[in-house]
């Protein structure tokens, strides 16, 4: 969870860009309206942004520019969804998902002919905690069945994934990107990771 913040002034020489570069950047919607955060300071008025998510984001705008256009890059880093569809065999053959989670998808929602983009991301996001040995086959179900119940309002906003554990209970919690999440002690997080950051991630795979 982020809290450190940048200036304008800090970042335009932190990431060798200019005031007309990072503006036009914000009119077409490469970086979000609500990292730029108007804060009161001894001399007036300053925009700050959160310092690791502004760094990144202008390193993948410099990294993508040069092959993609401007509009193009809107679409990636948009909290929208992508548009493609895959059959279950080209899940397979373009090793996206492995069969195990597939499977596992299968068995808790009726089989389908064709995977959208939100099945494919929910179906990657869970695929990618399970091969790491973040959760067991039982949260993974678990994970499946709560971005099913919440898939429309996840394609809303920059939303965080938490996966936690108190007492041997799993929690699944999602929560907008630009809020802290507060746990007491006893609470221990297995994962956190970026709804945002694998969509771009498999628009680029995909696309």
């Amino acid at each position: 969870m982020e809290n450190e913040l940048i200036s304008k002034k800090d970042l335009l020489e932190s990431a060798g860009i200019s005031y007309g570069q990072l503006y036009r950047w914000k009119r077409k919607k490469l970086i979000p309206e609500s990292w730029f955060i108007r804060k009161s300071t001894f001399t007036g008025q300053e925009t700050f942004f959160p310092r690791q998510s502004i760094l990144e984001r202008i390193e993948k705008i410099m990294n993508l520019k040069e092959g993609a256009s401007l509009d193009h890059l809107a679409d990636l880093f948009s909290p929208q969804h992508g548009s493609a569809h895959l059959t279950l065999q080209q899940l397979i053959d373009r090793n996206i998902v492995s069969k195990i989670v597939l499977d596992l998808f299968n068995k808790l929602f009726q089989a389908k002919e064709e995977y959208s983009f939100t099945d494919i991301l929910h179906l990657r996001i869970t695929d990618s905690l399970l091969q790491q040995g973040e959760i067991s086959i039982a949260e993974a179900e678990l994970l499946l069945r709560t971005f099913s119940e919440h898939a429309e309002k996840l394609q809303d906003e920059n939303m965080n994934i938490m996966l936690l554990r108190k007492m041997g209970i799993p929690l699944v919690i999602f929560y907008p990107a630009s809020q802290d999440l507060l746990l007491d002690y006893e609470t221990k997080i297995i994962a956190s990771l970026s709804l945002n950051t694998f969509a771009e991630q498999l628009k680029m795979e995909l696309s």
